[in-house]
């Protein structure tokens, strides 16, 4: 038995002594799992308040218009500016725009407040709803001005118009019909009396013409039918038979070409106008200094020279309400009459 015992702890001793083999297979490395990028997130900082309109740090600007380009307009338009600040407490200052196109750009980003708009501009920035008219230019008494369509007599058409009374002796509808299927010719693409108020007019009452020709000048238009062969009938403003070139020119052009039928005086000379982002309280104390500054010596003055503004009546935008349907019925685009 003994000997049985010490063979056997022998065998183990020897077992254990020895060296194993080792595997040689890697077991598999895990993969982690991605996780995905997490975006910082910041808190949006409020925007920093701005200034009120009227103080140093936001102030009013007066805009002259894009044609003036002297000195002493520039002075003038200060002069008003001064006059508002010290009525009314509100800081003006004065711009002078480029062009029209950029004066609407201004009002469209707040650097316009008070301007002086031509028709199309005044009407592109209120359909845009950014101003409201205040006051209408005088002229002559007037703060509008009207257009005619005109043919030869030696045509076929039918004039509806009293040459002695100046009044028309039919509706538009019927005295434009005659139109239909006709060659006009028109002034230039950006005349009011000479294409695009006549236009609308036709459009309006359904009346379908031949491709115009743009004859380029009023004057021009009238020399065209007087002539005949390049168009059937045209339009001008009242009353373009009367340049002085043309009567020189021409001495019987009065009997040979008539007006067929005149458009109302409708279509406004300059328009004075604020800014909708001006609060309607700033707006309606500003429009009431206007008169009080043109009963000055120096405002008067001022605003003839910055603006060649001698009269001014309040007006409000329903004041261009027929204007603005007819531009609207030419349907020409108002962005590109705006130079």
């Amino acid at each position: 038995m003994n000997r049985r015992l010490a063979s056997i702890l022998f065998v183990l001793t020897v077992l254990i002594s020895c060296s194993l083999p080792v595997s040689t297979v890697t077991p598999p490395t895990a993969t982690p799992t991605p996780v995905p990028a997490v975006t910082p997130t910041h808190t949006a900082l409020p925007p920093l308040p701005t200034a009120e309109l009227g103080l140093v740090e936001n102030p009013l600007i007066l805009a002259l218009p894009p044609s003036s380009n002297t000195q002493a307009q520039t002075e003038a338009a200060r002069v008003l500016a001064d006059q508002f600040t010290q009525r009314t407490g509100h800081v003006v200052v004065v711009i002078v725009p480029d062009s029209y196109s950029t004066l609407v750009e201004a009002l469209e980003k707040g650097n316009a407040h008070i301007v002086l708009l031509d028709p199309f501009s005044y009407e592109l920035a209120y359909q845009m709803g950014l101003v409201h008219a205040v006051y209408a230019v005088v002229k002559e008494e007037k703060t509008a001005y009207g257009a005619q369509f005109i043919a030869s007599r030696k045509g076929e058409f039918k004039s509806y118009f009293n040459e002695a009374s100046q009044i028309n002796s039919a509706e538009a509808a019927e005295a434009l019909a005659q139109f239909a299927d006709k060659k006009p010719c028109w002034s230039d693409e950006f005349s009011a009396s000479g294409y695009v108020l006549p236009l609308g007019y036709l459009n309006k009452h359904q009346v379908t013409t031949q491709p115009a020709a743009f004859v380029q000048g009023h004057p021009t238009v009238v020399r065209s039918i007087y002539a005949g062969g390049i168009c059937d009938f045209g339009a001008t403003y009242v009353d373009a038979r009367k340049f002085p070139s043309l009567e020189d020119q021409y001495p019987d052009l009065m009997e040979q070409v008539l007006v067929v039928w005149r458009i109302p005086e409708i279509i406004p000379y300059e328009v004075l106008a604020f800014s909708t982002s001006m609060p309607p309280e700033m707006r309606d104390l500003l429009a009431e200094i206007i008169p009080a500054i043109l009963q000055t010596t120096d405002g008067k003055a001022a605003i003839k020279t910055a603006y060649d503004i001698d009269e001014l009546l309040p007006v409000n935008d329903a004041y261009y309400a027929e204007f603005r349907e007819y531009v609207r019925a030419s349907q020409v685009e108002l962005s590109g009459l705006v130079k």
